[in-house]
């Protein structure tokens, strides 16, 4: 496996912007096809943000959008569907609605689907990588939590934190009520309407996550709905993770009786993942893109922030 200074220092050698962007193009589609010939001939798609390198941009190039779709269906333009995918997956979410959609389209096209997660899969990274039949992580690799979060006073909360709040009003009004002037200035900024709409969120969340984890990762186990239910309670457990961006590694989602393979069992798998996740990091660093699907056939599609 070459080197992040290796792949630096060729990439560096050709002298013009599209040539260096070719190069970098067709280093990914080898690597990526060779990641497909050691899964056993299956499909193999990369989807990147550039989060981590350009974290000022706004959410919607950098975030899983319904936009992504379109991408999608580019990329896998021409594949074998029967083969099934391999899925490499690096961004830090986004939309709840485009994860349901993304995760209908590609389900609606390969009968198995398997997530690798280099590095980071978050919030709605995690939930289409727990729509798979199976996950592969490395030491370093990560998910998090899947409680949605909403706008309110102009910043991103929890819903999972709307709704706490709101409970602890009720009980501490209920046992006195003197309490509803320390909460009379804190209540309106929310609303009653936020309420639902959190309340209503955590639950379109957790049911999405629990049917997939029920019909794909756990079929077959006499016990499927049970181990569902509880795998998707805990990570849309926001008061358990305590922040929206927890680490939840490999070993706690075993725990939670996940299908995740370690990256390092196979050598090669993980050559080749890292040096596609290297590729894609330079890609970001040296051009205008923010977000990218790069397939093993060479077809690619990109967005572009300055």
């Amino acid at each position: 496996m070459p080197s992040w200074n290796e792949l630096l220092d060729e990439y560096a050698q050709h002298s013009e912007d599209q040539e260096r962007e070719a190069w970098l193009s067709s280093q990914l589609t080898d690597v990526l096809s060779s990641i497909g010939t050691l899964r056993g001939g299956r499909n193999v798609l990369l989807y990147g943000s550039a989060f981590l390198q350009k974290p000022r941009l706004q959410a919607d190039a950098i975030q899983i959008t319904h936009e992504d779709v379109n991408g999608f269906m580019s990329c896998i333009y021409g594949m074998d569907w029967s083969s099934g995918l391999t899925l490499i997956l690096h961004t830090p979410g986004g939309i709840t609605n485009a994860a349901e959609t993304i995760v209908s389209y590609l389900r609606s096209k390969f009968h198995y689907l398997e997530v690798i997660i280099p590095t980071f899969a978050m919030s709605a990274g995690t939930m289409i990588s727990l729509s798979a039949d199976r996950i592969v992580m490395g030491r370093q690799s990560q998910m998090g939590p899947i409680d949605p979060q909403m706008v309110a006073s102009g910043r991103s909360v929890s819903a999972r934190a709307v709704v706490v709040q709101f409970e602890r009003a009720t009980k501490d009004v209920r046992a006195d009520p003197k309490m509803a002037h320390v909460w009379a200035p804190i209540l309106p900024s929310l609303g009653p309407s936020l309420l639902v709409e959190a309340q209503n969120a955590l639950a379109y969340s957790e049911s999405m996550v629990r049917e997939w984890l029920q019909k794909w990762m756990f079929a077959g186990y006499a016990n499927a709905a049970t181990r569902a239910a509880a795998a998707a309670d805990h990570f849309n457990d926001a008061q358990t993770h305590k922040s929206h961006g927890r680490r939840i590694d490999r070993d706690e989602a075993r725990s939670l009786w996940l299908n995740v393979d370690d990256l390092e069992s196979s050598q090669d798998l993980q050559e080749q993942v890292l040096t596609a996740y290297h590729l894609m990091t330079i890609t970001f660093e040296s051009t205008f893109a923010a977000k990218m699907i790069h397939s093993g056939n060479g077809i690619d599609w990109v967005k572009n922030r300055s």
